[in-house]
């Protein structure tokens, strides 16, 4: 892993992985820096070293911004609601949010929110809206501009999905994720920030962001989500490769983890079955070798990823902070190597 956080041009400034099978937490290692660069250098389009004692080091328990992991867990909280029945899978958003017009008009669904089936484009410059209230009236008028039923990954999916999950619930997306999942499970780690202590990410600065904020650590990255005020669908949690561990181990193991159960098992399969709501399955392009036999995961603009393989009881967690100092085109080998790397071990020790 060293070879990915060294070097002029580092895959990313820094990187935690975790790797479990059943009970066991197997690897659990980082590398590199949480904080490695003062900021950009656009005529060189290099990174400024911060001076070597001002670096900040990886360490196992740093928390990263997980970007669009946490439509995994907005995603874990919409299953949670249909299971207590209170939420229908195949019911029109129109029922619970009458006043979004638009996707109510056009009968989308919470199961075409949660598979990226709805139509709607893949997101809206929220951050460029005057105050909320503008906000959420461009929410309310977004009609789906693709086929309902084609897939098109969206941030707004999630983002109306939390409008729903609010309004039949009376609470904020933040309350029923912690007191949902992170709670019972004892991730105390994970949150929505601030987040102080997180692994740097981006000098975010036009023209190759789509605002002016600097250097950024532990404030969420998402510009959209930043603008909604840390607290969104699709973005804005941090957390920690252990505390991952345990969401993974709980999916893993029907829902449930030591006392705590956030997820009956006939709804864990329900969220991980094909075509999987809110998780990706078998994708290749980051799941590498672990991809084909119902491997359920997803991937984080930051730099992170989580894959679960319910084939071998196995795990991955990768959180890097590849955006550190600045985004540029995704680079997807490092995380399909890992995955890779990890099904050749596992196989070989079940002799398969």
């Amino acid at each position: 892993m060293h070879d990915l956080t060294t070097g002029e041009r580092p895959w990313a400034a820094g990187a935690v992985v975790a790797v479990g099978r059943g009970p066991v937490l197997a690897v659990e290692e980082a590398a590199g820096f949480a904080v490695r660069y003062a900021s950009h250098d656009p005529r060189t389009d290099r990174g400024v070293e911060l001076p070597a004692g001002s670096r900040v080091p990886m360490t196992v328990d740093t928390p990263f911004d997980l970007a669009s992991l946490t439509k995994l867990f907005t995603a874990v909280a919409a299953v949670q609601q249909i299971e207590r029945g209170t939420l229908g899978i195949d019911a029109e958003v129109g029922a619970y949010l009458p006043d979004f017009r638009a996707a109510a008009r056009h009968g989308v669904t919470v199961r075409q929110l949660l598979t990226h089936t709805s139509g709607l484009r893949p997101e809206l410059p929220l951050y460029d809206c005057a105050d909320d209230e503008e906000r959420l009236r461009r929410l309310r008028a977004e009609p789906p501009v693709g086929v309902p039923g084609t897939y098109c990954y969206s941030d707004l999916n999630m983002l109306l999905l939390q409008q729903v999950l609010e309004r039949i619930t009376g609470r904020g997306l933040d309350v029923l994720v912690r007191d949902g999942i992170t709670r019972p499970l004892g991730m105390a780690a994970t949150r929505f920030g601030p987040c102080p202590g997180a692994a740097a990410t981006e000098d975010q600065r036009r023209p190759w962001a789509k605002v002016d904020r600097g250097m950024l650590r532990g404030v969420v990255h998402d510009e959209n989500a930043w603008a909604l005020g840390g607290v969104a669908g699709h973005a804005g949690l941090f957390s920690t490769g252990r505390d991952l561990a345990v969401f993974c181990r709980t999916l893993l193991a029907g829902g449930s983890h030591g006392p705590a159960r956030i997820l009956g098992p006939d709804f864990v399969e329900l969220l991980l079955a094909a075509p999987g709501l809110g998780f990706a399955l078998d994708q290749p392009w980051f799941m590498g070798g672990l991809a084909g036999r119902g491997a359920a995961g997803h991937t984080g603009f930051t730099g992170t990823m989580l894959v679960l393989d319910r084939a071998t009881d196995t795990f991955v967690v990768l959180l890097a902070n590849t955006v550190h100092p600045r985004r540029r085109a995704p680079d997807n080998r490092p995380r399909a190597a890992l995955c890779t790397r990890v099904a050749r071990a596992v196989r070989g020790a079940s002799g398969g």
